[in-house]
C-alpha cells in the first residue's frame, strides 16, 4: 500500500521531488530491513523508476545502487546502458556486473564508459584483454595506472602495437611497477620509430642513417635495462626479441663487448637450442669451443674472430671487465676485436671493422661524457668550497671590524663601574641599572667588605702585573708619573 502510495505520489511531483523520493526508497530497499512483502514492492517500485524521463531520477538510483552487492541486477543492467553520466557511475563500481556484463559494456559504450570500466577495482585479466584490443589511449591509459587492474603481458603487448606511439601511453607504460623486460623493450622499439621517422621527416637524417641509428639506440637501451635481470626474465625477453626479429649478431656482439655475458649466455642457447649451463662452459673454454657454439646459433662466420677476441679479453681481465656504466662497451675489448679482424681479407672484414669503428667511437665518447661531468662535479665542489670560505673569511673580518670599534664604555662591566662610584648608569642614561639596585639594599657592612675584598685583589693582580714587567720599563713609568704630579 505505501509503494503504491509512492507511484502515485511521484507521477505528479518535480523531477527533482521524485529524484529525492527514489533514493530514498533506495536506499530503504538496499539498507532499511524492510519485510520482504514490501522488499518486493519496493524492488517493482524501483523497475519502474527506471522509465522515468528525468536523467536526474535515474542518475539517483545510480549512484545509490552502484556500490551495492545486493542491488537488483535488472536495475544495475539497465542503468549500465544508459546515459554515459548514468552508466558510467555502476560500470565504474557495482560488484553485481560480472565480466560479461562489462565487456558488452565495452563494446556498446563510448570513451567515458571504458574510462569508467578502466578504474574499476580488480579488473580482471579478460576484460583488461578487451580493453586492449578495441579501447582508445585514453582509456587504456586509465587501465594501466590502476595498479589493481591484472593485465597480462599479452594484453600490455597488444596495448603497445596498438597505440604505442601515443606519449601518454608510453610514460604510463614504464612507469608501472614490476613490468616485464619485453615490455620495456616493446616501448622503447616504439619510441625508436618515432623519433627516427621525425627525424627523416625533419630532413635531419636519412632513412637508412636512422634506421641505423634507431636500431643502435634499442640495442644499448635493452643491454642497459635487462642488466642485473632474473634469469627468467631474461630468458623471456630473449624470446621477444627472437620473434620480433631483433635477435642479431651486432646486439650479441654488443653484449659481449660490454660484458653483460649473462644476456650474451642466454641468447647463444636460445638461437642454439642448448642449455644455458652448457652454453656458459661452450664460452668458458677456449677458442675452438665457442667455434662450434658459434656455428649451431647460426651466426655469420666473419664475426667469429671479433667474438673470439673479445671473449678472449674478457677472460685475460678475470671476467671483470664490463662498462663504465650498464650497457657501456669497453675499449680494449674493442681494440682485441679490431686487431683480430685486421687479418681478415677486406671483403670479409669491412662490415665487421666498420660495426667495430662504430663500437670504438661510441665508446670514446660515452667515456668522455663521464670524464667531463666529473670535471663539472669536481669544478661545482671546488667553487663551492671557495665561496663557503669566502663567506667565512667575510663573517670574521666583520667581526673583527665590529669588536675594534666597540666603545669602551660598553665593554667595561656596568657592576664595577656602579662599585667604583665613578660613572653613575642610572643618571647617564636614564635607564635602571639592576646590579646597582641590588648593591644599594646590602648592608653598609656586607658592601664595605665587598669593596674591600675587591680593592685587595686588584692590588694584588697590579702588584703580579707590575712584577712581570722590565724594572728599567717600571722606573720609566714612575718617572713619567711624577713629572705629570708635579706639572699639575
Amino acid at each position: 500500500m505505501i509503494i503504491r502510495q509512492f507511484l502515485a505520489w511521484t507521477q505528479h511531483g518535480s523531477p527533482t521531488r521524485r529524484a529525492e523520493a527514489a533514493g530514498a526508497l533506495a536506499r530503504a530497499y538496499l539498507y532499511g530491513g524492510l519485510a520482504p512483502e514490501i522488499a518486493r514492492e519496493a524492488e517493482v517500485a524501483l523497475l519502474a523508476l527506471l522509465d522515468d524521463p528525468s536523467q536526474l531520477v535515474r542518475r539517483t538510483l545510480a549512484e545509490a545502487c552502484a556500490g551495492c552487492a545486493t542491488a537488483p541486477r535488472p536495475l544495475i543492467v539497465t542503468l549500465a546502458a544508459d546515459q554515459p553520466e548514468i552508466a558510467g557511475l555502476v560500470l565504474a563500481r557495482s560488484p553485481v556486473l560480472t565480466d560479461a556484463d562489462l565487456v558488452y559494456g565495452l563494446a556498446i559504450g563510448c570513451a567515458a564508459t571504458r574510462r569508467a570500466i578502466a578504474g574499476r577495482r580488480d579488473l580482471s585479466p579478460a576484460v583488461a584483454g578487451a580493453m586492449a584490443e578495441i579501447a582508445e589511449a585514453a582509456a587504456l591509459v586509465a587501465l594501466i595506472r590502476n595498479r589493481t587492474a591484472r593485465i597480462t603481458t599479452g594484453s600490455l603487448l597488444r596495448m603497445v602495437e596498438r597505440h604505442g606511439d601515443d606519449a601518454d601511453l608510453r610514460e604510463a607504460m614504464l612507469a608501472r611497477p614490476n613490468l616485464p623486460l619485453e615490455i620495456r623493450q616493446a616501448v622503447t622499439t616504439r619510441l625508436a620509430e618515432v623519433l627516427s621517422a621525425f627525424a627523416v621527416a625533419s630532413g635531419w637524417l636519412t632513412p637508412m642513417r636512422s634506421e641505423r641509428t634507431s636500431r643502435e639506440a634499442q640495442e644499448r637501451s635493452t643491454l642497459a635495462f635487462s642488466a642485473g635481470a632474473h634469469p627468467v626474465d631474461l630468458a623471456r625477453l630473449v624470446t621477444h626479441l627472437r620473434h620480433q626479429g631483433q635477435l642479431n649478431a651486432g646486439l650479441l656482439l654488443r653484449a659481449i663487448l660490454s660484458g653483460h655475458m649473462s644476456f650474451a649466455e642466454r641468447a647463444l642457447a636460445d638461437l642454439s637450442g642448448l642449455a644455458p649451463d652448457r652454453v656458459a662452459g661452450l664460452m668458458r673454454d677456449g677458442s675452438a669451443a665457442f667455434a662450434a657454439l658459434h656455428r649451431k646459433a647460426g651466426l655469420p662466420s666473419a664475426l667469429l674472430p671479433a667474438f673470439t677476441a673479445a671473449l678472449s679479453a674478457w677472460h685475460e681481465a678475470g671476467r671483470g671487465m664490463i662498462g663504465s656504466a650498464p650497457g657501456a662497451l669497453s675499449r680494449r675489448m674493442i681494440a682485441r676485436a679490431l686487431t683480430a679482424c685486421e687479418a681478415m681479407p677486406f671483403a670479409e672484414a669491412q662490415g665487421v671493422m666498420a660495426l667495430l669503428a662504430r663500437f670504438e667511437a661510441e665508446a670514446a665518447r660515452e667515456d668522455a661524457r663521464l670524464t667531463v661531468r666529473e670535471m663539472v662535479e669536481a669544478a661545482e665542489h671546488a667553487a663551492a668550497q671557495a665561496l663557503e670560505n669566502e663567506i667565512l673569511d667575510a663573517e670574521w673580518r666583520e667581526a673583527q671590524r665590529q669588536v675594534a670599534h666597540r666603545p669602551e664604555a660598553e665593554s667595561a662591566p656596568k657592576w664595577d663601574i656602579a662599585i667604583a662610584g665613578e660613572t653613575d648608569a642610572t643618571e647617564e642614561t636614564g635607564r635602571t641599572d639592576p646590579v646597582g639596585l641590588i648593591l644599594d639594599a646590602l648592608p653598609g657592612e656586607i658592601l664595605a667588605e665587598f669593596r674591600n675584598e675587591r680593592d685587595r685583589s686588584h692590588a694584588v693582580a697590579v702588584t703580579v702585573v707590575l712584577d712581570t714587567l722590565p724594572e728599567a720599563l717600571v722606573a720609566s713609568y714612575r718617572a713619567d708619573r711624577e713629572r705629570v704630579r708635579l706639572a699639575a
